[in-house]
């Protein structure tokens, strides 16, 4: 079961990079099941008011952060919302962490799109929508795949996924929650 539960973030990470190379969109409905997801979650594995609290806090602040970023035309809204809920999920303990990650990961995948988008796409290529919208000079960047992939390298350190895939009481209390039902 509490594989399950330890899938969920990695599961939404996937969702959010395949929407946003897809579509070059993060839809608000994925940043709320990636809140939900969390609070869910965090309370499955037993954090107490005040940790939950405080990943909340570290959500808070890279949304607060990324928002200005978002002002001045650097990051799109749904990246600067995806970010802050990664943040939720990292806490202030991994929220660094997971910035470097997904900076780096991100001016890389720059850098490869803006390389790649000097050279012509070949024949194959021209029908499929995504490839060409993602090829077209004046399109953005898809920052949610290098913001999910940076989560993915840091959430097997966490502390929710760390007390999923180690806490036994946590199972025990999932299997009396589901007798209950």
């Amino acid at each position: 079961m509490n594989t399950l539960f330890a899938l969920v973030f990695p599961l939404l990470m996937a969702f959010a990079a395949c929407s946003d190379l897809l579509t070059m969109r993060i839809s608000n409905m994925l940043v709320a099941a990636v809140i939900a997801g969390f609070i869910i979650v965090a309370l499955i594995v037993g954090m107490s008011p005040a940790l939950i609290g405080m990943h909340v806090a570290a959500g808070a602040l890279v949304l607060a952060i990324t928002f200005a970023l978002f002002a001045m035309g650097w990051i799109g809204g749904g990246d600067a919302k995806l970010a802050a809920g990664i943040a939720m999920w990292m806490g202030f303990e991994f929220m660094l962490p997971f910035l470097l990650y997904a900076s780096v990961l991100g001016g890389l995948l720059t850098f490869i799109l803006l390389i790649g988008r000097r050279h012509a796409l070949p024949g194959p290529l021209l029908g499929v929508s995504w490839i060409q919208r993602l090829h077209h000079p004046k399109t953005g960047v898809p920052y949610g795949i290098a913001l999910a992939v940076g989560a993915m390298l840091v959430y097997p350190q966490t502390v929710i996924y760390e007390s999923l895939v180690t806490n036994q009481a946590v199972q025990q209390t999932l299997l009396d929650q589901l007798g209950t039902f």
